[in-house]
């Protein structure tokens, strides 16, 4: 059972929450009753909007419409107006331009393009829209006038500005930047920067628009004579300057070196005026004179001038090759800015033939001036042909890059030129093994002396130009062999073939040496000419090259020419046996030291000393140094030694006889029988081979 007193105090507590749930209820009814009265207000105020709204938009959109349909009818007008005045802008086209298609293009390019470009619009305007309409014939024709007048403004630009390139500085071009420390690179500006966007921007219009392609054949034309006078005004500067002093470079390149404390090796030859002629000099001077400076046997007599003249065309064709590389590379920089891409190669073609054709008739001239030098036997012509073309082989490699894309008649130029060069070349040099082979043994041309003779020194100095030029020369020699190895052809090969043709050379001047000795009477003087040509020949092979050349295929060389040396001296040697043999013992009595003689004894003695002994030894002596006191022999070492070993050997024999008989009194007068002290006997032999003395 619960008390009484906990129930009612429980019932007062759920009495309290029931009465506190139902003010809460009141609450919320009041406030929904509100919330209704507020969305009624609302519905009835957006109704009243969207009445509004319906009565606006029926009220605009048909003001709208109208104003619309009036924009576009506006818009018509102004496009129909604007058409109208673009169409009769044409009609006025022909007049409006006039004065300035007159008055061509020559300073307004751009205003003078715009016109045409109106033109052309008007052309084809009437050609679509009214093709025979008076106006069509109107325009066309000032078209044309302004085509020509572009044309001939075409052509004025490049022949006003097209100039040849000077010489100094085709030389800076060609040869400066090789040699310098610090290379500076040489450019060529053929135009103006502005006449060249004004020749470009012709072309490309006359290209896209002008429908015309003659404005090509007038570039290469102009710009073929400027290259073919840029070549010509090289020449003419390269006589002018090699004769005056000899300068093959700008002045600007020469102060250039002058100042410049290190050079690095050159690239490529120098060529230096003259080097091949002075060389063709010698081969003619060389043999008036022995090593020592006594004349020989030779009356030629070079003709200085006219070999400088040769000379200095050498020099200047070797330049003017270098030239025309470097020229053509630039005119066809110059012509890829210019002329369409699809007409570059044809129109280059066409540009470098007249200067390519003059160069390469002046190599053919060469060949033929070589040719009929060899059929004059001077084959020293041939020396010409070696830097030249040296220098074409070198070049050759630049030259194919240059002519890429040309006519293969055009490509084949140089190489037709090197073949001719090359059979001339190997023709000279067969012919002159030949000529040293068959030179004929005239007494008149032979040296009195014994002296080296001209074929000799002319056969060595030949040989030794050859250095200078092995692989041009090996090539030549391989050019004209049909064998499997030639068409292997290497460095090895040809360094093989001209040591082959030296050794053959040599060969054939050792054969008719032998042969021409044999025009002396005297087998002494015959042998010291022996000696004096084979001695300048090993000497001239030990001091350049050539004989380590000539090893290549004769090892033995030197040694052979050695020996031969010494085969001529022990020659030469015996000449002097009869001078000795009248002192010896089996040409004399034998008597005993202090014996003492009688008259008859005595007398047979003095008889002996003077038809044997003494009297044939002076006598004979005496004939010899005479003799052979106006004989040569050039090299020092070799006459200092040949004259120590006859001292030696009379000396010798001399002192022995003395002292056998000194101490034998067969007359009071030995002065008269002992001439000679052997003292005196040395200062007579010591004068021999001693024109001066």
């Amino acid at each position: 059972m619960i008390p009484t007193q906990d129930a009612s105090a429980r019932k007062t507590e759920i009495d309290e929450k029931l009465k506190q749930e139902q003010d809460t209820l009141s609450f919320i009814r009041e406030n929904l009753e509100k919330s209704d009265q507020l969305t009624k207000g609302m519905v009835s105020i957006l109704s009243s909007f969207e009445s509004r709204l319906m009565q606006l938009e029926n009220s605009i959109i048909p003001v709208h419409k109208q104003t619309e349909n009036l924009q576009r009818l506006q818009d018509n007008v102004d496009k129909t107006l604007s058409c109208m005045d673009h169409v009769i802008s044409y009609y006025h086209v022909a007049k409006d331009t006039d004065k300035i298609i007159k008055e061509g293009p020559s300073g307004r390019l751009d205003e003078y393009l715009a016109c045409i470009a109106k033109i052309q619009k008007a052309v084809e305007y009437f050609q679509d829209n009214n093709p025979d309409s008076p106006e069509l014939n109107t325009v066309k024709a000032r078209f044309e006038k302004g085509k020509e007048l572009l044309e001939a403004e075409f052509h004025s630009l490049l022949t006003r500005y097209s100039k040849p390139v000077p010489p100094i500085l085709i030389l800076d071009l060609i040869g400066g930047d090789d040699e310098l420390e610090t290379q500076e690179e040489v450019t060529l500006d053929h135009l103006p920067e502005s006449v060249l966007q004004d020749v470009i921007c012709i072309s490309s219009w006359l290209v896209e628009y002008g429908r015309n392609q003659d404005f090509m054949s007038v570039y290469f034309q102009i710009r073929s004579s400027q290259l073919d006078r840029s070549l010509k005004s090289l020449k003419e500067h390269f006589r002018k300057s090699s004769a005056s002093s000899g300068v093959l470079y700008s002045p600007a390149v020469q102060n250039k070196r002058k100042d410049t404390p290190t050079k690095k090796p050159p690239k490529r030859p120098v060529f230096i005026p003259g080097t091949i002629r002075k060389a063709q000099n010698l081969l003619k001077q060389y043999s008036q004179h022995g090593l020592d400076g006594k004349k020989g046997g030779s009356n030629l007599t070079p003709m200085e001038g006219k070999d400088d003249v040769l000379d200095i065309e050498i020099d200047s064709y070797i330049h003017c090759i270098s030239a025309f590389v470097k020229l053509a590379q630039s005119e066809y920089q110059l012509l890829t800015d210019i002329i369409p891409e699809h007409h570059q190669k044809k129109t280059f073609d066409s540009l470098i033939q007249e200067a390519l054709d003059n160069l390469m008739l002046e190599g053919d001239n060469i060949v033929s001036a070589a040719r009929r030098a060899i059929m004059r036997h001077d084959y020293s012509a041939v020396l010409t042909i070696f830097p030249i073309l040296k220098h074409l082989k070198q070049t050759k490699p630049e030259f194919d890059q240059v002519l890429q894309g040309t006519a293969a008649s055009t490509k084949n130029k140089l190489p037709s030129l090197i073949t001719s060069m090359e059979a001339i070349g190997a023709k000279a040099l067969e012919e002159f093994a030949d000529s040293i082979k068959n030179d004929p043994d005239k007494e008149y041309n032979m040296p009195k002396d014994g002296t080296v003779h001209e074929l000799t020194s002319n056969a060595i100095l030949f040989l030794q130009q050859l250095l200078d030029f092995q692989e041009t020369a090996g090539a030549m020699l391989a050019s004209q062999e049909t064998s499997s190895s030639a068409s292997s052809y290497s460095s090895e090969f040809s360094r093989r073939l001209l040591s082959t043709y030296i050794c053959k050379v040599l060969g054939n001047l050792q054969l008719n040496l032998l042969s021409k000795s044999k025009v002396y009477e005297d087998t002494a003087l015959s042998a010291i000419f022996l000696h004096n040509n084979y001695n300048y020949t090993l000497k001239s092979l030990e001091k350049s090259e050539l004989i380590q050349l000539v090893s290549v295929t004769q090892r033995k060389a030197e040694t052979q020419y050695r020996e031969l040396i010494e085969q001529q001296i022990q020659s030469y040697q015996r000449s002097w046996l009869k001078v000795i043999e009248y002192i010896t013992d089996r040409n004399m009595p034998v008597f005993q030291p202090g014996a003492k003689l009688k008259d008859k004894e005595r007398q047979m003695i003095k008889d002996k000393f003077k038809i044997c002994g003494l009297q044939g030894f002076n006598d004979g002596l005496e004939e010899l140094c005479k003799i052979q006191k106006v004989w040569a022999i050039p090299d020092k070492d070799q006459r200092d030694a040949i004259r120590q070993a006859q001292k030696r050997m009379i000396t010798q024999a001399y002192r022995a006889f003395l002292q056998r008989y000194t101490n034998i009194s067969f007359t009071k007068n030995p002065e008269k029988y002992y001439k000679y002290r052997p003292e005196q006997v040395e200062a007579m032999i010591e004068r021999l081979f001693d024109t001066s003395a």
